[in-house]
């Protein structure tokens, strides 16, 4: 699937190493000029720690358990602190410039993910003030109110162009977010479009291809007038 302005590569599943490397090999390539790119896929299950994990304090089982799992654990350099990636999870690593407007491009992330969960249905999907993601609506458990967070974010800026993106849970396997105090984040629970649909009654199975495209068209729309100058470029000239 191509635009004009970027292309978008569906990989299926890949193993976070293996897509780690694909992503800075395409990182170089749109620094340097390139094409923008947007890799959407699934990784096996694995744990990633952010800038702000601090040794891992927020993974909450032995490492020795992870590893009978099969369950990696790896030191990236996005922002953030530990998540959990896996399959029914929908990766989105959006290659494109940012320069110092940081911020804007974590709020088109939220815009988009957002456009892409109304268009599946979840029409209260909303941002969290003060926290990166995408959230649906607060849901009491055992008398206790909990955010409901179906969307993890997590970028770096290198060269002028972003690393990283974006994580939705659309099957995803949520008892494995039971390993980690998710982003940190002690009032959250973590959910799903699957779980959203069931919970509401909804008589609906979650796909990954819907979810696929849904989030493409989303990225087309609302990175429909990005600049998409590579700042390091416009410097040169």
């Amino acid at each position: 699937m191509t635009t004009a302005a970027f292309d978008i590569l569906d990989l299926g599943v890949v193993p976070y190493r293996a897509a780690w490397d694909l992503q800075h090999q395409h990182h170089d390539r749109v620094a340097q000029g390139g094409q923008p790119t947007l890799l959407l896929l699934e990784h096996p299950p694995v744990l990633t720690l952010g800038r702000k994990a601090r040794d891992g304090q927020n993974i909450v089982v032995t490492r020795e358990y992870l590893a009978a799992q099969h369950i990696d654990v790896l030191e990236i350099e996005r922002g953030g602190d530990v998540t959990y990636h896996g399959p029914g999870q929908l990766v989105a690593y959006a290659l494109f410039p940012v320069g110092r407007k940081i911020v804007d491009f974590l709020r088109l992330l939220e815009q988009a993910t957002i456009q892409a969960l109304t268009e599946l249905g979840l029409p209260d999907a909303r941002p969290n003030p003060g926290y990166a993601g995408v959230y649906v609506a607060p849901r009491e458990v055992n008398g206790k109110v909990y955010d409901q967070k179906i969307a993890s974010f997590g970028v770096a800026v290198k060269r002028h162009v972003a690393l990283h993106g974006t994580g939705l849970n659309v099957t995803t396997n949520l008892d494995h977010f039971g390993l980690i105090v998710p982003c940190g984040l002690q009032a959250t629970q973590m959910t799903s479009v699957q779980r959203e649909y069931d919970l509401r009654g909804l008589e609906r199975t979650a796909s990954m291809p819907e979810a696929k495209k849904a989030l493409a068209d989303a990225f087309r729309s609302v990175f429909a007038d990005y600049d998409w100058t590579v700042p390091v470029l416009a410097e040169t000239r």
